[in-house]
């Protein structure tokens, strides 16, 4: 991971890192690598998380992870959020999630937000874009690093997670909605992902490869590549993707692509993430 920080994530020794810490397994293994390589390599660390407001057992889990920041040295702070259940649950979750995330790192000044997504978590979400009917530009997941965020662990399994959880006796939490059918991502994870490997033991590091291979061949985007609150696609047009392709090459300014209903399209120069607003008035 020392190498992956250095050479794909871009950290030196001047680095600020935020940690998003959610008290689960892959982030616990992950504060403890960091913490350990921090002092090694001389990048600052802290940790935030999260507290979406759904469960009452997050209040404990996130004790038990700022117990554990404590016991590394590392700075931990935490926001508490009130969603409400419904629908696209998961994925508004994610939404308020990277925002309190990008708001702690603006508090602590980190120059850089590090998850614990890993190569199963990569694997999943191809599949998941397949499903979709994501175009190869969608297909290109999880890369080490793209915009602010970066992905130290990206190249690790699940299975090396767990070892080093079980080798330096860490505590984790386990969240309930990992179990919970109701969503695609657990089906794909429990069933879809299982079977594959049944046929192919290497799916994980084909489908990895294939995200990277798409990633570094920088893909043209496609029309699906965006949705809206609803999860509906957005079709873009030619223009407005060789708009957003631009976006992505220079990166030097918020990029905004007007679209129907008017609505814009806007991709913010450091995280590239889309965000969907109404649109601007035109002059004159």
């Amino acid at each position: 991971m020392a190498r992956c920080l250095r050479e794909q994530c871009g950290v030196t020794s001047k680095s600020r890192l935020l940690l998003a810490l959610s008290g689960g397994g892959d982030s616990m293994a992950l504060l403890h690598v960091l913490s350990f390589l921090s002092k090694k390599q001389g990048f600052s660390l802290c940790a935030h998380g999260v507290d979406h407001g759904l469960r009452a057992e997050a209040v404990a889990e996130l004790d038990r992870a700022e117990a554990q920041c404590v016991a590394l040295g590392v700075p931990f702070s935490r926001s508490v959020l009130s969603l409400s259940s419904g629908g696209n649950l998961q994925a508004r979750a994610r939404d308020a999630r990277r925002a309190a995330l990008l708001s702690a790192a603006e508090t602590c000044r980190a120059e850089l937000i590090a998850t614990a997504h890993h190569a199963d978590d990569r694997a999943e979400t191809v599949l998941l874009r397949l499903l979709r009917g994501s175009g190869p530009f969608g297909l290109a997941v999880l890369p080490p690093r793209s915009g602010i965020w970066i992905r130290p662990q990206y190249r690790a399994r699940k299975a090396d997670v767990l070892a080093h959880l079980a080798r330096h006796q860490l505590a984790f939490a386990e969240d309930p909605s990992n179990l919970n059918p109701r969503f695609q991502r657990t089906r794909v994870r429990s069933e879809l992902l299982p079977l594959l490997e049944q046929l192919s033991p290497q799916i994980v590091s084909h489908l990895c490869a294939l995200a990277d291979a798409l990633n570094e061949g920088r893909v043209p985007p496609s029309c699906d590549e965006f949705r809206d609150a609803d999860g509906v696609a957005l079709v873009l047009n030619r223009a407005q993707r060789l708009l957003v392709g631009r976006a992505r090459t220079l990166g030097q300014r918020t990029a905004r692509v007007r679209l129907a209903q008017g609505r814009e399209l806007r991709l913010h120069p450091l995280t590239l993430e889309p965000m969907i607003a109404a649109a601007r008035p035109r002059k004159g």
